[in-house]
């Protein structure tokens, strides 16, 4: 008496799931890289205690070197010179007028440019913001 299987066993693997799965991971990992925005450029920040929650559209970074870098938004920093920060500020404040500007500069920059800095803001009404790195206890 000869029993047979109605239903066949096939020995295939088939790795069509495994393929969606590593293109799905890939997309991913491709996105929330796009969303960080490195700092290319050092800078050594003062330590506070409080640090702000708002995400700034547009920085103005000063590096020990007295070198002034600007960028808006996801934009690379470009380098600038302090003549150029009131118009490229303008510019901003014309496409966005709630924009406020976080400033990121080096702990080794003498405190006359920060307050040049802070009286070019006040006398063009800029909001800015001084960014800070977190106090370790």
């Amino acid at each position: 008496m000869s029993l047979k299987r109605k239903i066949k066993i096939n020995a295939n693997f088939s790795m069509a799931s495994m393929t969606d799965i590593i293109f799905l991971l890939l997309i991913f990992f491709m996105v929330t890289s796009t969303l960080v925005v490195p700092n290319a450029i050092k800078v050594t920040l003062p330590q506070s205690q409080k640090q702000t929650a708002a995400k700034p559209q547009s920085r103005v970074i000063v590096d020990k070197n007295l070198n002034f870098y600007v960028a808006y938004g996801r934009n690379r920093a470009k380098q600038v010179t302090f003549e150029e920060l009131t118009p490229f500020l303008i510019e901003q404040r014309e496409k966005e007028p709630e924009m406020f500007v976080a400033l990121y500069i080096d702990e080794q920059v003498p405190y006359s440019e920060v307050v040049k800095l802070l009286d070019l803001a006040n006398k063009h009404k800029f909001k800015m913001v001084l960014a800070a790195r977190p106090q370790r206890n």
